[in-house]
């Protein structure tokens, strides 16, 4: 029995292994500015490093936003347009923040290099550069994106949500060609930021209606976690997504997951479900020496898969003056 379930395990590895060693490509390219604007990704990166100098948790913010913008109307910058009726409004997208991050940086590209950068290409590159500013890997940004010319707040009901299932998250990555490895890759994203006491205290203290706490929740987080949410009071208080290690971009995640100390209920259901535990003992170390497969190296190729999504090129779409605004 035991010589099958390491089989599984290998076999599982081995689809890991094929998964992280391909990356999708969507008619965008390196370099995509090297002639046109050379300094770019420069002025990006050291406008990002400004701010997240000065806040560390606006690197979180950028990331999360590169993929509330990828998974409606693909990477296109239309999470960026204020209107009253724009994806920004709607309630999943309300606490989404760095907006004046990539506004200066557009501010900067257009002294520069007028009418060249996209908005889209803007989000993808001050995604990479806040991982890095955390602590974690960097890797070469496909860009060419073009900014879209919709932004509609309906269009975000398909967006993932803590409280679907492992079921209906793989259905929802799968529908933008996202891999069950890709949706245990990315939740990692969590290993910064934070989230509202709103999103999960369900499970502190009603879950399932039972009146009690979530049972698959540590008994010392689940301490903690009352401690900072108390029954009854603000619900807009913030608490970090990887207690412990929240600014830092590393493992600790999926310890946590792995230890029952997930605080969004869909984190948690990763090491719940087989066909996504498999990853969460790997991406901790539990089993990551078999193949040499790391959370970083992972990271890297399905974040390059997701900002490949529906990426408009060539001459679809436009380049906006203004990241906020349709020219």
């Amino acid at each position: 029995m035991a010589e099958v379930k390491y089989g599984c395990v290998l076999l599982t590895m081995l689809g890991l292994l094929q998964a992280v060693g391909t990356v999708q490509g969507a008619g965008t390219r390196i370099g995509f500015y090297s002639l046109s604007c050379p300094n770019a990704e420069s002025i990006v990166k050291s406008t990002v490093q400004s701010h997240v100098s000065a806040d560390q948790t606006l690197a979180a913010g950028l990331l999360r936003m590169h993929f509330h913008d990828c998974f409606v109307q693909g990477c296109d910058g239309s999470v960026l347009i204020d209107s009253s009726s724009s994806e920004k409004t709607a309630f999943v997208n309300l606490g989404l923040r760095g907006f004046e991050v990539i506004t200066d940086v557009k501010t900067k590209l257009e002294a520069a290099c007028p009418g060249v950068v996209s908005c889209a290409d803007i989000v993808a590159l001050a995604a990479r550069d806040s991982v890095v500013l955390s602590g974690g890997p960097s890797w070469s940004v496909p860009t060419g994106r073009r900014d879209g010319r919709v932004s509609s707040a309906s269009d975000t009901q398909n967006l993932p949500s803590p409280l679907d299932s492992v079921a209906v998250l793989k259905q929802k990555f799968s529908a933008k060609g996202l891999s069950t490895v890709d949706l245990a890759t990315l939740s990692g994203a969590h290993t910064i930021g934070q989230t509202e006491c709103q999103f999960f205290n369900y499970r502190l203290y009603n879950f399932s209606s039972t009146g009690k706490p979530d049972p698959s929740m540590n008994a010392n987080t689940l301490s903690k976690l009352q401690q900072l949410c108390p029954n009854g009071g603000d619900g807009s208080a913030k608490v970090p997504l990887d207690l412990g290690s929240q600014t830092s971009f590393d493992t600790s995640y999926f310890t946590n997951v792995r230890q029952g100390s997930g605080v969004l209920e869909s984190d948690q259901k990763l090491f719940g479900d087989s066909s996504t535990q498999i990853y969460v003992r790997t991406f901790s170390g539990l089993i990551t020496g078999l193949l040499g497969i790391t959370f970083d190296i992972s990271f890297i190729n399905s974040m390059i898969k997701m900002s490949n999504i529906g990426v408009k090129t060539g001459s679809d779409g436009e380049i906006r003056k203004v990241c906020s605004a349709f020219n």
